[in-house]
């Protein structure tokens, strides 16, 4: 069945990596976050009587050695001992909280050729000749996170205070770090975070964000909707995200998710989160809730003893269920739309008589990167070929040996050259220029179908599929031929 290579899990080669903010002849360091702290070697007894003329490690140079401006060739290296630096500052921003403001130093000269809001502050007809600025509304550190920037050329980004920094680099206008800072942000987007992250960027006006947001809570609406981050978002959003037609969730998930956000709401405001000011703080964000589109048993055991709906709307919706005159109701009744799936197919031909397939609880699988980000749903396998048969298959992606979903499901096979769709129980995300492993051991009738004349790389729409054998493939599947005919995916 082609070619096996050893599994890799190393990045496509020949892609661009990523990139900080580049000026002229001084390219900005962007530092990877954890930074690694490196620790000088201690030198042993015996090191130190054999080196008795070595020197010691010359002192970091400061501005408090002579001659410092002689120990720093670059103009960014002097400019990085003038970052908060008392010396020669002609300005001090109080920044913070005022009960827990910090006072940090800085030259107007350079915080005034990185910023037109700095220049028309300190040199514009209007400036002020002030010596302590307030800043109240952005924190100490993404604000010396900033500075750091405009006098060293540095970004210098922490999952803690991106947001923060964002703003601060937005309220001074320092396009080249809030550019950074939106790169971070969709680097580290996920389920967990796309809903704050959502509320943010409309907030901060980041419409490409935003983007990349929605199509995180639609491919994963189930995840995202019951993370921690989504009863942390504002009202608006709130009611954007419920009036979506294209999650992908079931109608109680979306339902649960709200009330959620309701009770934590309650808390914010400090009311007691019971069903009446739940009610009272969903307002009408609660009639975006396609409550009848829930299966009867869903509405029965979850919506309907919530205490959320008033009485009437609770026997309402159930003669909605079961009545030949159906009430008129305030919720919306038909069901979301969703997204719909793709399907990249990467053989050509299938075949079933010479050289039969056979499993015998063996692994089938295949490696596979994208150039774009997507949301793995499920795969598309072939059944018996010898006639109608049930299957019982375990599927599972797995990235640098770990796994990221695995799901054991039934499927039936009606005996023709058809694939079968298997689905995980939520969508994986799949992150560009990085080879996964797609695995599926089948228990059923032994004969199947198996594709033939399979491509390396296949281009659907604006994605990219490229295939190579994986060594966990014991059951002959790779690039030319096998099973795994078809990956499903949201793109």
């Amino acid at each position: 069945m082609g070619d096996r290579r050893e599994e890799s899990n190393e990045q496509i080669p020949g892609k661009p990596g990523g990139g900080g903010v580049v000026q002229q002849q001084q390219p900005v360091q962007v530092r990877a976050v954890p930074r690694a702290q490196q620790q000088e070697a201690v030198p042993t007894f015996q090191q130190k009587q054999s080196s008795a003329a070595a020197v010691a490690p010359a002192p970091p140079v400061t501005t408090d050695v002579p001659n410092w401006q002689g120990l720093k060739p670059t103009v960014r290296e002097r400019n990085g001992l003038m970052f908060n630096n008392e010396l020669m500052s002609d300005v001090h921003f109080l920044v913070g909280p005022p009960k827990a403001a910090k006072r940090i130093p800085a030259h107007k000269y350079v915080l005034a050729t990185g910023s037109t809001v700095f220049y028309a502050m300190f040199f514009g007809g209007l400036a002020e000749n002030k010596t302590d600025i307030e800043i109240p509304d952005v924190e100490p550190q993404a604000f010396l996170a900033m500075l750091k920037y405009l006098y060293c050329d540095e970004i210098d980004l922490e999952p803690d205070t991106v947001l923060a920094t964002l703003y601060s680099a937005k309220k001074y206008i320092v396009p080249h770090l809030a550019k950074a800072c939106v790169t971070f942000l969709e680097t580290s987007l996920s389920a967990r975070n796309a809903c704050v992250l959502l509320s943010q960027s409309r907030l901060f006006e980041e419409p490409e964000l935003m983007q990349r947001c929605w199509q995180v809570i639609d491919a994963q609406a189930e995840l995202a909707l019951n993370s921690e981050g989504f009863t942390e978002i504002d009202y608006e959003t709130l009611e954007t995200v419920l009036g979506r037609e294209s999650l992908n969730a079931k109608e109680i998930v979306i339902f649960d998710a709200a009330a959620r956000w309701a009770e934590t709401e309650c808390r914010r405001q400090n009311l007691q989160p019971n069903a009446n000011n739940k009610r009272r703080v969903l307002g009408r964000a609660l009639y975006l809730i396609r409550v009848p589109a829930m299966s009867l048993e869903e509405y029965a055991n979850g919506a309907a003893q919530s205490g959320i709906l008033t009485l009437q709307e609770t026997a309402d919706i159930f003669l909605y269920y079961t009545a030949r005159n159906k009430p008129v109701l305030d919720f919306p009744l038909v069901p979301r739309n969703g997204m719909k799936p793709e399907r990249c197919h990467r053989f050509q031909s299938s075949a079933y008589r010479s050289n039969q397939w056979r499993y015998r609880g063996r692994c089938d699988s295949i490696q596979f990167a994208v150039d774009k980000r997507i949301f793995m749903a499920g795969f598309g396998l072939y059944g018996s070929s010898s006639g109608a048969a049930d299957y019982t298959v375990k599927i599972e992606i797995k990235q640098s040996g770990k796994v990221l979903s695995e799901n054991t499901v039934k499927f039936f096979s009606d005996g023709s050259s058809n694939t079968f769709p298997v689905w995980f129980k939520h969508p994986v995300q799949i992150d560009p220029d990085t080879f996964y492993t797609a695995s599926a051991i089948l228990d059923g009738a032994e004969l199947s179908y198996f594709g033939q004349e399979g491509v390396s790389e296949i281009t659907l729409g604006n994605v990219t599929f490229q295939f190579q054998c994986s060594s966990e493939s014991t059951n002959g599947t790779g690039v030319q031929g096998g099973q795994i005919p078809e990956l499903i995916f949201y793109a």
